[in-house]
């Protein structure tokens, strides 16, 4: 049972990057998925960015990311993208993606405990510079 994210990399501010997120060992469609970032010497902290409902693509946004930022899903692939638009130094950082029950509101809306998922993926990093 594996996550892996990828995408990550070097912008300018006001680029994009797609990050990926694939699956394997288990079916995507019955969980949520978020993506999480943890910014440099924030180990402890990470920030919900997004969280997606697989089996409708229904997507939560924080505020910090809405607008710039949006999510897609191919669930015959297993996989699940983040589009990142309108970059800022502000959203460097390592983006994690996790998986949770798909019924928890909390899941869904990026106020549950990071220990609450059940599944997490190893980061990406993407750094925003000129």
């Amino acid at each position: 049972v594996q996550l892996q994210a990828s995408g990550g990399g070097l912008v300018q501010p006001g680029g994009s990057l797609r990050l990926s997120c694939a699956a394997s060992g288990f079916t995507l469609d019955n969980y949520a998925i978020a993506w999480f970032r943890q910014a440099p010497g924030k180990e402890r902290e990470r920030e919900g960015v997004s969280s997606t409902r697989m089996t409708d693509g229904s997507t939560y946004y924080s505020d910090s990311v809405k607008g710039r930022f949006s999510v897609s899903r191919d669930n015959a692939k297993n996989t699940i993208y983040l589009q990142m638009n309108s970059l800022k130094p502000e959203d460097t950082g390592v983006y994690f993606c996790a998986a949770g029950w798909a019924q928890s509101a909390a899941i869904l809306t990026l106020t549950a405990p990071l220990n609450d998922y059940d599944f997490w993926g190893l980061g990406t990093l993407v750094t925003v510079s000129s």
